[in-house]
């Protein structure tokens, strides 16, 4: 009986994916040079939501180059996000998605006669959001984690097709994306921290 003749096929290659950035908005254009109690800064942060971008403060050449070669660009519904993108985008097509928004900033209760900064506060809020769930009916840490989880999903889904996507999101709530990606197994491979318009690029090994 005659050998079989066997014939190994070359394997493609998989294909590789896109990276996912994602930067921060903007400078908002709103003063934060004031002192606030804790129920102003609740008002405060209701008019941060509804704010946008200080006009004029151009986005740095780096983000502006990842928003040129990105294949998907995306903002939160937020206007500071959407006003971000549309400087990067320059007249180009980008989805918003209210999945993306920040994670609420409810102060804790603390006298009126405590009055601090804007920036103060916010530190406060989300040290007693994240560690106590102090959430006065808003989204608490778990539904924000599993929010930051579907996001990471469908960001890496996107870059799947091997385009990269550029994120133009909020602070802390990348921060959250960014734990989820990582758990995903993708790597932060380049971060600027979390200023405005800084990013953090994550990659897929």
């Amino acid at each position: 009986m005659a050998d079989t003749l066997t014939v190994e096929l070359p394997v493609a290659p998989a294909a590789r994916s896109g990276a996912v950035i994602l930067a921060r908005h903007g400078e908002p254009a709103i003063s934060r040079k004031v002192r606030l109690s804790a129920e102003e800064y609740r008002r405060f942060w209701t008019r941060y939501e509804l704010s946008g971008i200080v006009q004029g403060h151009a986005p740095p050449p780096l983000l502006q180059k990842f928003v040129d070669d990105a294949g998907v660009v995306i903002a939160s519904t937020r206007l500071r996000s959407i006003e971000s993108a549309q400087a990067l985008a320059q007249g180009r097509e980008f989805t918003r998605e209210a999945l993306l928004v920040e994670a609420p900033l409810p102060p804790p209760r603390l006298p009126a006669a405590i009055r601090l900064s804007p920036r103060i506060w916010g530190f406060l809020a989300r040290w007693w959001w994240w560690f106590f769930n102090h959430h006065e009916g808003a989204e608490t840490r778990r539904q924000a984690e599993a929010r930051a989880d579907q996001a990471a999903a469908m960001l890496a889904e996107m870059a799947a097709s091997g385009r990269d996507v550029v994120v133009l999101a909020h602070g802390f709530f990348n921060f959250m994306i960014g734990r989820s990606l990582r758990r995903m197994g993708w790597r932060m491979t380049a971060s600027q921290g979390f200023k405005y318009w800084s990013t953090r690029r994550f990659e897929r090994p």
